[in-house]
């Protein structure tokens, strides 16, 4: 599809929750989407997941296979499980493959730099997903608000009457954590909340994060509430917490809505998650993909730094949940079925 004549695509910057998710469409396979041979006509998009372990990423997936595969388009999904030199492979393998588009969930932008320079010298348009890659020009980032996410929980610590509270992070190695980290220190600086410790858990591994406790009980005792990174590190610390009896008693909050972590919000031991629809970002930047793979141009007004360069920037709004919200936008809006959240309460 290169080659095409470039055209203007309109599209309004921040995006306000819709309470029906596409989130009903079948599972795909990880390694291809769609297994029709494309036609020299056809749009292909390769589409390269950091891994499948954290719950929200197989939602992503299917929701922008389903959108993108209605507008005609062939997505070729690719799994890195974890490993970054294998990622590089994979988006090696996808260029070869002369895709119309790249949609790339990175392990490590930094390590992405040489081969996304790759992608963009042989014409191929690259979208930054949800993880922003620094310092390579995509043709768009597509994200949550993450300094709002960070507000977010910070309110959420705040509204718990903390005084102290440590930082159970994700790694630096995704872009997306400091500005979470920048949201969530600014509303413990505007409310004096002093941060005991902060942690980052390499790879989103969340098992460093119950290692945390188990390994630092003297400070945890100390805390008045434990910030985590993803609900996936706040799952493990709460079983963390559960063994030395402190579950329910120190406040937990995390982000992304997992099953868990809606189910620990019901049962008390987990006070806050951060809801980021996941399905309204995977099914705009389907259509954004399709537009670019095509050739045409994307008018953006609000764009971002990467570090070098003002890429253009789409924002989706994130949702703080609790118990007193959580039927209404969780279970209403239909990301979990009243069954599964109250499994272990009715």
């Amino acid at each position: 599809m290169k080659g095409v004549i470039k055209k203007t695509f309109k599209y309004v910057l921040i995006l306000s929750m819709m309470p029906g998710l596409l989130l009903g469409c079948g599972s795909v396979g990880e390694s291809k989407a769609n297994t029709d041979v494309p036609d020299d006509d056809s749009i292909e998009i390769g589409m390269c997941f950091d891994s499948f372990v954290i719950e929200r990423w197989e939602k992503d997936r299917d929701v922008f296979v389903a959108n993108a595969t209605a507008m005609g388009a062939t997505v070729n999904v690719q799994n890195a499980n974890g490993n970054i030199d294998k990622q590089i492979e994979q988006i090696r393998y996808l260029i070869d493959k002369k895709v119309d588009c790249l949609v790339i969930i990175p392990i490590d932008g930094n390590s992405l730099k040489e081969v996304i320079g790759e992608a963009k010298r042989a014409d191929i348009p690259v979208v930054s997903y949800d993880r922003m890659i620094s310092d390579v020009h995509s043709d768009l980032y597509i994200s949550f608000d993450n300094e709002k996410v960070g507000e977010m929980l910070g309110q959420a610590v705040v509204n718990q009457g903390a005084k102290n509270v440590i930082m159970i992070c994700g790694p630096m190695t995704d872009n997306n954590v400091p500005m979470v980290n920048d949201g969530f220190k600014s509303v413990m600086d505007e409310n004096g909340v002093e941060i005991l410790d902060t942690y980052n858990c390499e790879g989103w591994k969340a098992e460093y994060g119950s290692a945390y406790v188990y390994d630092h009980m003297d400070i945890i005792k100390q805390t008045d509430a434990i910030m985590c990174g993803n609900d996936d590190i706040a799952s493990s610390v709460i079983k963390a917490l559960a063994v030395a009896q402190l579950a329910g008693s120190i406040p937990v909050v995390g982000q992304d809505a997992d099953l868990p972590a809606c189910q620990h919000i019901v049962q008390g031991t987990q006070v806050m998650t951060v809801y980021k629809p996941v399905g309204k970002l995977a099914e705009e930047a389907a259509k954004l993909t399709v537009v670019l793979a095509k050739g045409e141009e994307l008018d953006i007004d609000t764009k971002i730094s990467d570090g070098t360069y003002e890429i253009p920037y789409v924002a989706i709004e994130p949702v703080a949940v609790t118990k007193d919200n959580l039927d209404d936008v969780i279970i209403d809006g239909g990301f979990h079925t009243r069954e599964d959240v109250y499994l272990n309460v009715e």
